[in-house]
């Protein structure tokens, strides 16, 4: 009778804490994991003109100018923080960072992944080749062949692997999209994918990467948004709020005319 009675206290206990537990997590809140700390930690990569650093080492960038404007409404202070591109999903999840905001593109699965804004960018993906070799690309059987790179874990990498264009290719994944130039330029690669608004800041006259030509593919269309943890409705909202408020009051068509990006913008 006492182990009865002893087995059913253990019972009650243990339904306490799992009522308990499941009380707590019903009422944390998600905006509890950045608000009160008082700061944003965004994870980037080098991304120009979305995410990169002046000669000082500070970043700069459009979507580090979008963020610090967004992080002043919001009153936190943004802490950007270089991430490897391909574990995004697991930093965020671990709360390494609270958000991407990197120039990423809205896609199915990392829609079903991670919680994302409202997009504010439009964005197209181009293939980048030696200025010398460009007239030999010019249909699907040019491409046979060719050591193709494109950013580990990316819709560029994505769509590499998934178009008829590349079907015949030799792909190998880069750590970064400036990585996928250089290869290029230096000759250990024929081809990379990167976004336009990479192409057209990094492949002026006058750049690193001159001697390198990007061609448009028309069918190559997609959207940028910045993405937080699943799940995380409040901070969605408070972020969506804030973007809109940045954009009516001007501030966030001045930073893209800074940045040669007013064209592609789709909040206005």
């Amino acid at each position: 009778m006492k182990t009865k009675r002893i087995l059913a206290i253990i019972l009650i206990c243990a339904t306490l804490a799992l009522t308990v537990l499941a009380y707590g997590c019903a009422s944390h809140k998600d905006w509890e994991d950045i608000g009160p700390k008082g700061e944003m930690i965004i994870g980037v990569t080098l991304n120009p003109p979305m995410n990169y650093k002046d000669e000082s080492g500070k970043w700069i960038g459009f979507d580090t100018e979008f963020a610090e404007a967004v992080c002043e409404i919001l009153g936190v202070k943004p802490i950007f923080q270089e991430i490897d591109w391909n574990s995004k999903e697991t930093e965020l999840k671990a709360k390494n960072i609270d958000a991407v905001w990197n120039g990423m593109t809205i896609n199915e699965e990392r829609a079903k992944a991670m919680d994302i804004s409202t997009p504010y960018m439009s964005n197209s993906q181009v293939i980048v080749v030696r200025a010398e070799d460009e007239a030999k690309y010019k249909d699907m059987k040019s491409f046979a062949g060719v050591k193709v790179v494109a950013e580990a874990g990316s819709t560029l990498e994505q769509t590499i692997q998934k178009i008829d264009l590349f079907k015949d290719a030799d792909y190998i994944g880069v750590d970064k999209q400036v990585t996928g130039l250089l290869e290029v330029k230096s000759g250990t690669a024929d081809v990379t994918l990167v976004d336009i608004t990479l192409a057209k800041e990094s492949l002026k006259a006058d750049s690193d990467y001159s001697g390198l030509v990007y061609i448009e593919i028309e069918e190559l269309k997609e959207e940028f948004g910045i993405a937080f943890r699943k799940n995380s409705p409040e901070t969605l909202k408070k972020i969506n709020d804030a973007i809109k408020q940045v954009s009516d009051s001007g501030k966030l068509l001045e930073i893209a005319e800074k940045y040669e990006l007013a064209s592609a913008l789709i909040v206005k």
